[in-house]
């Protein structure tokens, strides 16, 4: 089986995650995409924190119509602070893998990319994938790489959140929090009055 892999806090899940996990998928064939919410991250921190259980029923809710795509919660149950090259290790062992696993980053993190524990072992066991997040040109990075050359999706989490805690209905350009969000994961912030 061919995979990639793509981590984060996933507070919340949201529509640019899927796209890019969808378009990497497509464009370099990989049978499944895993999506694997962290514990502690290690190279940012959570202001806001809904606990690990809610995020990792949000996420599980986004990707129920996608056989592709697949979560593991081995970094949840791990503790402690997740780091990427334990992942890789973990699933390495637990997976049968066809060539290296993908690792997709968004080119936000590739400024700290080489402060990652153990990079050079970590850059030997995957396929690094970058993704745009912040700029639609390639960003620069010491590793071979491939780019996905995804569009740009103008969202992140800690936006969403804020837009939930302010209770603003529409952004400035007009579209709406439930616009970002898997109507499922929209429904189960509602529901469980997340981000308030």
């Amino acid at each position: 089986m061919r995979f990639a892999i793509l981590g984060g806090t996933f507070n919340p899940v949201h529509n640019g995650h899927l796209n890019v996990a969808a378009e990497v998928r497509s464009r370099f064939l990989y049978d499944r995409i895993l999506f694997i919410p962290a514990n502690i991250p290690a190279h940012k921190t959570m202001e806001v924190d809904v606990g690990a259980a809610h995020r990792l029923k949000m996420l599980e809710l986004a990707v129920s119509r996608n056989p592709d795509f697949v979560v593991e919660d081995c970094e949840l149950r791990r503790g402690g602070t997740s780091y990427t090259i334990d992942t890789v290790r973990d699933l390495s062992a637990r997976y049968p893998i066809d060539g290296k696993p993908g690792l997709i980053i968004g080119d936000d993190l590739v400024e700290d990319f080489e402060t990652w524990r153990d990079v050079e072992q970590l850059v030997q066991r995957v396929e690094l994938i970058i993704a745009h997040r912040q700029s639609p040109h390639r960003v620069r990075i010491a590793y071979p790489c491939r780019y996905v050359d995804n569009s740009l999706f103008p969202i992140s989490s800690s936006q969403i959140r804020q837009d939930l805690k302010e209770e603003r209905e529409a952004a400035e350009d007009g579209r709406s929090v439930r616009d970002w969000l898997p109507p499922d994961v929209f429904d189960y912030i509602q529901r469980h009055d997340l981000y308030r």
